[in-house]
């Protein structure tokens, strides 16, 4: 996550790659990849879970000090298990 949030003149929102108003428009666009050690990166790997970060956390991801101890919270009381445990956490959530 710290990757993110410090490093974001690297990444591009989904507001400046199309104007289309939909429920992601304001997360990370991520590229397109055919390769799986890239999917498996720090880069589309950090894209990925950041987008599935509560809006509230999101929101102060300017600081990073903050940003890093209020994702560091969310971690410890949701005790994910595994990647994919987190993945679906936000499937569920908005089901």
């Amino acid at each position: 996550m710290s990757f993110v949030s410090t490093n974001r003149e690297l990444f591009v929102n989904n507001a400046d790659i199309h104007n289309f108003p939909t429920r992601s428009h304001k997360d990370l666009h991520l590229p397109i990849v055919h390769l799986s050690i890239f999917k498996k990166g720090v880069y589309f790997s950090g894209i990925k879970i950041y987008n599935i970060l509560p809006t509230g956390i999101k929101q102060i991801s300017h600081d990073t000090i903050k940003f890093n101890k209020v994702v560091k919270r969310f971690l410890v009381d949701k005790s994910f298990y595994s990647l994919d445990e987190y993945y679906k956490w936000k499937e569920n959530a908005l089901s």
